[in-house]
Formats: structure tokens, sequence, C-alpha cells
């Protein structure tokens, strides 16, 4: 009649909450898709006092380079620029770090990404760059990175 005895109500509200704890467990233990669950390498192009370092992260279509990279002398500045390449080496795309992030006597942080249209890619290509305005761009040192297994 829309009216509850003492004992409905705390049957009601049992209910309701053994079902929101049952609701809670499952979803805690599902797994949460996060950086974590992807593959990490770290990378390292030194050239005297000069680097980038950091790491990549390599999803399904993509990867993500975050570290920083560090110049010695205000008039020389130092930027990243990375190639995602196929198996057989074909450049697949290239991303420069942004000219704000470029480090001219000092240290910068950066991130960005290469995207691709099929699954990998299994190498990217790291450089150590002149910190150019606009090409021409000057690679000053470059490394290979695999994707780990």
């Amino acid at each position: 009649m829309g009216i509850y005895s003492g004992e409905d109500v705390r049957i009601k509200l049992a209910t309701a909450l053994s079902t929101a704890i049952l609701a809670t467990g499952m979803l805690s233990s599902a797994p949460a898709a996060s950086a974590a669950s992807y593959p990490v390498s770290t990378f390292d192009v030194t050239l005297g006092n000069t680097y980038t370092r950091g790491t990549i992260t390599w999803y399904n279509r993509s990867v993500t380079l975050t570290g920083e990279h560090k110049s010695v002398d205000q008039n020389y500045c130092r930027g990243t620029t990375a190639f995602a390449l196929d198996a057989e080496g074909h450049e697949m795309d290239r991303q420069y770090s942004y000219v704000d992030d470029n480090a001219c006597g000092t240290s910068k942080s950066f991130s960005f990404s290469l995207v691709v249209s099929s699954p990998g890619p299994p190498i990217v290509r790291v450089c150590l760059d002149d910190g150019a305005l606009q090409p021409p761009i000057t690679y000053l040192k470059c490394v290979r990175y695999g994707r780990p297994s």
C-alpha cells in the first residue's frame, strides 16, 4: 500500500547495498586499459654535452615519445625528431618537437606522437636535431629503437 514496515525498508536497503558491493567488486577486478599495459622503451641519443632522452610508449597504431632534450649553448639549440619506420625501414610518419620546446642553452621537456595506418610501427628512429625553426633541419645523431616483444 505504499507504506513499508521498518523490516521491509531494511531488507530493501540490504539488497540494494549488496548489489552495489557486488557490482563494485566486479568492476574493480576488471583490468583497466592504461599506458602501463603497453610496452615502453627508453631512448638516449647523446652527442657531446647535448642529448635527447626519454621514453617511447608503443600503442597499436601509434607511438608517443616523451622526454627531455638539452643544449649547453644558447646559440646552438637542440630539438628532437622521430620517424616511424616499417620493417623494411620505409618512413611511415615523422614528427618534430614543437618550436617552443626546443632547448637553447637549457633543457626542455617535450611530448609528441607518431601515427600510422597499419599495425606497428616496428621501428622508431629518434634524432637529436639542430632545433631549426623550419626545414632544412639537421639531424646531428640518430638511433633506431625496435618495438619490444
